[in-house]
């Protein structure tokens, strides 16, 4: 069959996904979409109205240039990708001038999936080729698109699983026939009282599928991230795993299903709160056994939920909430090296992030 790729354009996804992975540094996910964010924006009184989310914005990508120490990239909603602080300069320009990779979410949300008890799917594939084009020129290069998958009785279903693998190789395909790295997610949900033990079946099984499509449909891996769930128990199970246990379940499941040639892997908080999802990173990365793949976070929640609550909408308090966000980046870095000491607190570092039926 013809080259997929050009060289060229293989060396450049290679680059820029190792660029992403650089060791101690992660992801900051700010691409909820206007409905997610305005549920952020309530809790602190602010209407949702795009003013106020460009303030929250600039307000998270305008502070310390320390901030680049910890992330290497921000996933942007397609608004945010094209505001601009209050003298005119495009938020994805103020990044990358931070050395910060400006990415995009891409996909336009889940959708029931007929035929099936209540799962999703993930629409948005209609047109894709060209926004990625467009999204590339304007500065992004890579991509996002999620997808998930509930435990239940029968759940996730073949159906659904087949139906995620398809759509994020699809998704990938397309992604980097245009430039962009995409960062695979299939998201197993915490809903639910299953144990730990269902958990790692179910993410194995998923992950099996979706490498499987992957390679059907010429994904080149080494130019691909996966943002998977940490393995844990679900959200109402009675027995709670210890980090330890969850870094022992999350890596094995990472190690039957994940091929080397991944370059990384980085981490979805699925409401945990921010130190939890601190400390079980940490723990993922402590723990003894083959690990090929940088091991980071792609954090929306848990970097920002502290954030929120020192900004609180008010101008006299966006230095406090830029530290705060530093500081939970900063933890966050070290646990992506093992070297988390634990203790960081934040305004809501101990508060649970969970939200059942998250559609963003």
């Amino acid at each position: 069959m013809p080259q997929y790729l050009s060289p060229d354009k293989e060396r450049e996804l290679v680059e820029t996904a190792n660029l992403l992975m650089a060791k101690g540094k992660g992801l900051l996910a700010a691409d909820e979409s206007t409905g997610s964010i305005g549920k952020r924006l309530q809790p602190i009184g602010l209407e949702n109205n795009e003013e106020n989310r460009r303030l929250y914005r600039q307000m998270l990508f305008t502070g310390s240039k320390d901030l680049a120490n910890h992330v290497s990239g921000v996933i942007f909603f397609h608004e945010t990708l094209y505001q601009e602080d209050d003298n005119g300069k495009p938020f994805r320009q103020i990044l990358k001038e931070k050395g910060i990779i400006p990415g995009i979410k891409v996909d336009k949300g889940l959708v029931p999936l007929a035929g099936t008890d209540g799962e999703n799917t993930t629409q948005g594939l209609d047109g894709l080729g060209e926004r990625c084009a467009q999204y590339y020129k304007d500065g992004a290069r890579f991509a996002k698109w999620r997808c998930a998958l509930k435990i239940g009785d029968g759940l996730p279903s073949e159906l659904g699983i087949r139906e995620t693998a398809n759509v994020l190789a699809r998704y990938a395909s397309i992604c980097q026939q245009n430039g962009l790295v995409p960062i695979v997610e299939p998201e197993v949900l915490p809903e639910g009282d299953h144990d730990i033990e269902t958990c790692q079946r179910v993410t194995e099984k998923v992950l099996a599928a979706t490498y499987k499509s992957l390679s059907e449909h010429h994904v080149f891996l080494e130019g691909t991230l996966l943002k998977p769930n940490m393995v844990t128990a679900g959200f109402d199970c009675k027995k709670k795993a210890t980090p330890e246990e969850v870094a022992r379940a999350t890596v094995t499941a990472l190690q039957r299903t994940v091929p080397v040639a991944v370059p990384g892997i980085c981490f979805l908080s699925g409401g945990q709160s921010e130190e939890e999802a601190s400390i079980n990173l940490n723990a993922i990365n402590q723990y003894k056994g083959k690990k090929p793949w940088a091991l980071t976070f792609s954090y929306g929640r848990a970097l920002q939920a502290s954030v929120l609550t020192a900004w609180g909408g008010k101008s006299e308090n966006i230095t406090n909430a830029q530290d705060q966000l530093v500081k939970r980046a900063q933890a966050n870095g070290a646990a992506a090296k093992g070297e988390y000491k634990g203790g960081v607190g934040g305004a809501a570092g101990g508060e649970s992030l969970f939200e059942a039926n998250r559609n963003y």
